[in-house]
């Protein structure tokens, strides 16, 4: 219920002394001395105060948040907001775009009477502006530079949770990269990985590791489909070399704004499981590889996650736990995190609890499973004086209820907001200038062309075809050796077939007489002597 409206000096900025009570009361939960993201103006009582401006602390980005709404109602211009203004500030910053709607950053905004009319009413001075922009595409699938990393650097935890295999065969999968490693058999693509697991059930792998607990059939089988399965995903395109540095995300340009890297999605939309891996890669490779910094500052940078409810529908609970820890470890890192979809409810609780900072646009409410998703998205709230119910239902485009952490790190009051308009292009760039701009990208002859170097698939396909021709040469020489064993034990038994004749008996009994001697030197092959 709002308070009767009286002066507030103690509101805030420029003009905040002639805010209503209430709202200067909200106001001053805002007047952050540090440096802060400016989200918008804030609404009471149907007005827009723009001598109230609602903003997040720049050192509060690494506690996470979350951008919601219903479709249409300008998330993704919210993401691009924040995305504009912490590269402005040096922040680099991550975007999972989705949709394909948010390479426009690189460019600048197309100004118009609706611009001109927010600004305006927000008090924001706005110019149009580009921003430093890198273009990554999930295995070079769409336009970007090729995002890929190898089966080995995922490693077997990690994939284990991605193939959702259960505990048995994760350690099974534990022991494959461990007999990988001990031979020298890099894991670079899944058909290396695939080329192992079908050695180790063969007839020539399988003493390979009876000494260490060795490898079931039926488990390898598992194995197997899964990959097949996560291959179905399109996963192919993703493992491989050159593998993606991470750390290419945490650049900044010459003129030391943050570079904005934008993970073109719209070619994996229908492939949910490989953008949770890359995720889940992405981040434990920059928490395995960042030093522990605790509260900067301002954040080494800031990931966005676009449509995220992509990236929890159908997860397991270990793919969840992995999310959660992760998200709950990497602020430590001086990294935050941001998830945009449509409701709280599309991230699950453990993950949410971790968020700190909430910007809700507009929710609808025209089905009873729509009412439920409001009831328990207003109650995710701190008390507030709104109604809510009322407020989330009757936002406009580009508005939105808000609640960040302060520089203390408590909760500020919920604030309806109406939000600034981006600076740089409301929409895509067209592809014949994104794919001149990726080309023209340091990075593009690091990871263009893919590489597929002698690895695990090839050597075991090459010991396997010296073995075949190994056997096809000891079958050849040992057919020879029967061959002739076969052909002297022939001329062996002619001879004692002819030995064993009744004629031959016949004419050695008269080999006394000079006939019988004539005949036996004939039959031998001696000449008979002429007589005169």
């Amino acid at each position: 219920m709002t308070e009767p409206e009286q002066p507030s000096p103690s509101a805030g900025p420029s003009g905040a002394s002639e805010l209503p009570a209430e709202a200067g009361r909200i106001a001053s939960g805002y007047a952050f001395p540090g440096p802060a993201l400016e989200l918008g103006a804030l609404l009471h009582d149907g007005r827009c105060l723009p001598g109230a401006p609602v903003r997040i602390p720049l050192g509060m980005l690494n506690r996470h948040g979350l951008v919601a709404g219903a479709t249409g109602t300008g998330k993704t211009k919210t993401l691009q907001l924040l995305a504009e203004q912490l590269s402005a500030n040096g922040v680099p910053v991550f975007l999972a775009d989705m949709k394909g709607d948010l390479s426009g950053i690189a460019a600048p905004g197309q100004g118009g009477e609706k611009v001109v009319e927010r600004a305006a009413q927000v008090g924001q001075e706005w110019h149009a502006e580009g921003f430093p922009a890198e273009f990554c595409a999930l295995g070079g699938i769409g336009h970007g530079i090729p995002v890929r990393a190898t089966v080995t650097d995922f490693g077997p935890v990690l994939l284990s949770k991605v193939l959702q295999l259960n505990r048995t065969q994760e350690q099974s999968l534990g022991l494959i990269f461990h007999y990988a490693d001990a031979k020298g058999l890099e894991l670079v693509d899944l058909k290396d990985l695939r080329a192992v697991v079908a050695f180790l059930v063969s007839d020539t792998g399988k003493p390979e590791l009876k000494g260490i607990g060795g490898l079931s059939t039926a488990t390898a089988g598992v194995i197997l489909r899964s990959i097949t399965a996560f291959e179905q995903q399109g996963a192919s395109d993703f493992f491989g070399e050159p593998e993606f540095d991470t750390g290419e995300l945490l650049r900044t340009a010459p003129d030391g704004r943050g570079v904005v890297s934008v993970l073109e999605l719209p070619g994996v939309q229908d492939k949910p499981q490989l953008f949770s891996t890359f995720l889940m890669w992405l981040l434990a490779d920059l928490y395995a590889d960042l030093p522990e910094v605790g509260d900067l500052d301002k954040p080494k940078l800031v990931f966005f996650f676009d449509e995220a409810h992509l990236l929890f529908n159908g997860a397991s609970k270990a793919f969840l736990e992995a999310v959660t820890q992760t998200v709950r470890l990497i602020r430590s890192k001086g990294v935050g995190v941001f998830f945009v979809t449509q409701t709280p409810k599309d991230v699950p609780g453990d993950v949410l609890g971790q968020l700190g900072n909430r910007v809700q646009h507009a929710l609808r409410a025209f089905t009873p499973d729509d009412a439920k998703a409001l009831k328990a998205t207003v109650r995710t709230f701190p008390d507030s004086s709104y109604d809510l119910e009322e407020v989330l239902t009757s936002l406009g485009t580009g508005e939105a209820v808000v609640t960040v952490l302060s520089e203390s790190g408590a909760p500020t009051p919920v604030a309806a907001t109406r939000l600034r308009a981006p600076v740089s292009l409301m929409g895509p760039v067209g592809d014949s200038a994104l794919d001149a701009a990726v080309a023209a990208s340091a990075l593009y002859p690091r990871y263009a062309q893919a590489v597929d170097r002698e690895s695990a698939y090839e050597k075991l396909t090459a010991e396997q075809q010296a073995a075949e021709e190994s056997a096809l040469r000891a079958a050849r020489e040992a057919e020879a050796a029967r061959e002739a064993e076969e052909a002297a034990r022939r001329e062996e038994s002619l001879a004692g077939q002819v030995m064993g004749s009744g004629l031959f008996t016949s004419l050695a009994r008269s080999v006394g007489t000079q006939l019988g001697r004539e005949i036996s030197r004939s039959l031998f092959g001696t000449a008979r002597r002429r007589r005169r």
